[in-house]
């Protein structure tokens, strides 16, 4: 049993009670002042089922007493506040950007109601997460991989990888901000470093849903990020802008269909184990990418997770889901001397192997010639994957076979003085 404060009302949680609403064990247990405790989604799901002027949603579901707004919500509505007053104090009343303001104040003063004390809030067990500098908040916007790298290296005792800004800036996690500038390789870096990718901000938008509002990427480039942020995991919810149907409903709209097609699927862009393949059972075990839905004959066309990237067209009987993690990624990005190296393996025991090998600091593996050419063709074709051409993004052995190449001319240098 825990007991937290929420501005000065003490709040019991039974770590292992039962959720009043889907009567299951309780999944992120939230306990209302009244000590009732729900599944946060399940609370959560309660709050947005009703109406906007229904009283009945910020009520407890099993005795009706008042259910206090989250921190997120406080948050939200101290945002638009702030963001207001800085409008008027420039005098900029007459733009739409302020009244946009004021339409989202107005509705987060509806949506916490006018009955609230001002003080009290849900709060969760979980600790407070890391608040990001400013020039952190650019930098993980643009993209600037080794400002935020060495920003999060320089105390790992606080999980800097799920930082966010300050509330005025409506919590946005450093991986969201990433995401919305569409920068692949900084995402995949946090999420490797632990960055939750289902983190809902302030205004209760996840990485996925920032990305497919994006007002300025290309439908190639959403496309990469999506399919990215799903083969991690990404979750939607039941209902709201967060809905996996709102969603596709949005690519839809925005005329990226193929975006659209993937979410609206089960298992569209997700990261899956090969189960039960009878013809090839040499491939059970074997990880792949479910590139493309075929409604047709219901399978999918995926592509292996192994340096052949040999494609094939399976049923969804002979896929299992199996989100990348950050000790079972599948492939490898490290960042280093200003570049991108992607590590790419046969097998997900390898890939974990080397993982493990990078913890413990321990030396990596000599590389043959064969695997440094396999490197570089998988370093090529990374970048044509990623549309990257011309950056720098590079296989771990590309950097001997520059080395050696310079130490070559130099030594045909040397020779050519000693000619008469």
């Amino acid at each position: 049993m825990t007991k937290t404060s929420n501005g000065g009302a003490s709040v019991v949680a039974n770590d292992d009670e039962t959720c009043g609403i889907c009567l299951e064990d309780s999944k992120d247990p939230l306990s209302l002042p009244c000590r009732h405790s729900f599944c946060a989604g399940c609370l959560d799901q309660w709050r947005s089922r009703y109406g906007v002027d229904e009283e009945m949603r910020r009520k407890c579901p099993i005795c009706r007493a008042r259910i206090p707004p989250s921190k997120e919500m406080v948050a939200a509505l101290q945002g638009y506040r702030a963001q207001k007053q800085i409008m008027e104090d420039n005098n900029e009343t007459t733009s739409q950007e302020y009244r946009n303001a004021c339409y989202l104040l107005a509705q987060a003063e509806e949506k916490i109601g006018a009955d609230w004390d001002g003080v009290t809030v849900l709060e969760d067990n979980d600790t407070p997460p890391v608040v990001m500098p400013d020039y952190i908040h650019e930098a993980s916007f643009k993209g600037d991989i080794k400002s935020v790298l060495r920003w999060i290296n320089a105390n790992r005792t606080e999980d800097r990888a799920n930082a966010i800004t300050k509330a005025e800036k409506f919590d946005v996690s450093v991986l969201q901000l990433a995401a919305s500038g569409n920068h692949l390789a900084l995402v995949t870096l946090l999420l490797q470093l632990g960055a939750d990718i289902d983190y809902r901000n302030n205004q209760g938008c996840t990485a996925i849903i920032l990305v497919l509002h994006s007002p300025i990427a290309s439908a190639e480039v959403m496309n990469k990020v999506v399919r990215l942020l799903l083969s991690w995991g990404a979750s939607f919810f039941s209902e709201g802008d967060c809905s996996k149907r709102k969603c596709a409903d949005v690519a839809r709209n925005g005329n990226r269909h193929e975006i659209a097609d993937l979410l609206e699927s089960e298992l569209g862009g997700r990261r899956c184990e090969i189960v039960n393949l009878s013809p090839r059972p040499d491939l059970n075990g074997t990880t792949c990418v479910a590139d493309e839905y075929l409604p047709g004959s219901n399978q999918y066309r995926v592509t292996l997770e192994t340096k052949s990237k040999e494609a094939l067209i399976l049923d969804p009987e002979n896929l299992r889901r199996r989100d990348r993690t950050p000790r079972d990624c599948g492939h490898y990005i490290e960042f280093k001397n200003g570049r991108v190296i992607r590590h790419v393996f046969d097998s997900n025991e390898d890939c974990q192997a080397f993982v493990s090998a990078l913890e413990k600091g321990e030396a990596r593996p000599v590389e043959t010639e064969e695997a440094e050419a396999k490197a570089q063709q998988a370093a090529a074709e990374l970048l044509a994957e990623l549309g990257l051409d011309g950056s720098p993004i590079e296989s771990s052995s590309s950097f001997k076979n520059k080395k050696s190449k310079k130490r070559k001319g130099r030594k045909k240098k040397k020779k050519s003085k000693l000619k008469p």
